[in-house]
């Protein structure tokens, strides 16, 4: 589980993240969604370790983030950033092989080579697997990068906007690998994500963000709700339900 208590950030003067306490249950998708500016990528920031909060704590299955060891949080939390792009030629096989780092320190055993292929083979990369990461599609390198966050081996998975400039077909591929992830290998995925559709269709629970603050978070059907997305995005938003699950519909 991930404890997050009266944890708030600010830039001069502006607050970015407000007071904010939250329980994240261990397995399946959380998705935090919000308008621009609202505290999502601050906030998975600061619980990746990647930005220290200002006020309040953070845990992950008890560790405090910010005096656990980093090789052993490594073990634990793995992250994937927005600015994922490397300027360094890669092949996929050499990217998916840093995921490996916390474990071999470098030094690639049978092991970690079998785990690798896995990763490679489970995001359907195989015949990519030497090619360098700037000659693949956009939706191949998001895939890559994914595939070197599962092979890192955590049980929580933090990921920033990893459905950015990505057409819906790459995006609906990412998404579908990350809910396998979540059921196939009982990973606690957590996740930013700006279309609030992606976030209902695959995701577990919903965390709600505005100005800062939490609006609201819980399971998916209770977010989906026109009054809760209203207050989230100031906007009016029809909720349908489609073969089971619920869609929002922008009017007006």
């Amino acid at each position: 589980m991930i404890e997050v208590k009266d944890v708030t950030k600010r830039y001069g003067g502006n607050t970015v993240v407000d007071d904010v306490s939250l329980s994240i249950p261990s397995g399946g998708i959380t998705s935090v969604i919000g308008s621009n500016g609202a505290g999502k990528s601050t906030l998975l920031s600061m619980i990746s370790r990647l930005i220290e909060p200002d006020e309040g704590s953070i845990s992950v299955d008890g560790l405090d983030v910010s005096t656990t060891p980093t090789e052993e949080l490594a073990r634990r939390l793995a992250v994937l950033r927005q600015d994922n792009h490397t300027t360094v030629r890669l092949t996929v096989r050499e990217l998916v092989s840093f995921g490996r780092f916390p474990h071999s320190r470098g030094r690639l055993t049978t092991a970690d080579h079998e785990i690798i292929d896995d990763a490679i083979d489970y995001f359907e990369l195989s015949g990519f697997a030497d090619r360098p990461l700037d000659t693949l599609s956009g939706g191949q390198r998001q895939r890559a990068h994914v595939a070197m966050v599962l092979c890192q081996s955590t049980d929580y998975v933090l990921l920033d906007e990893p459905l950015n400039n990505l057409d819906m077909r790459h995006s609906v591929q990412i998404m579908r690998r990350l809910r396998s992830m979540a059921d196939d290998y009982g990973k606690t995925i957590v996740m930013v994500v700006h279309d609030i559709n992606f976030a209902a269709r695959y995701s577990d629970r919903i965390v709600a963000m505005r100005d800062g603050g939490v609006v609201a978070h819980g399971k998916v059907c209770d977010i989906m709700q026109p009054a809760v997305l209203r207050d989230v995005f100031d906007l009016d938003i029809e909720v349908h339900e489609l073969a089971g699950r619920r869609i929002g519909d922008f009017y007006g």
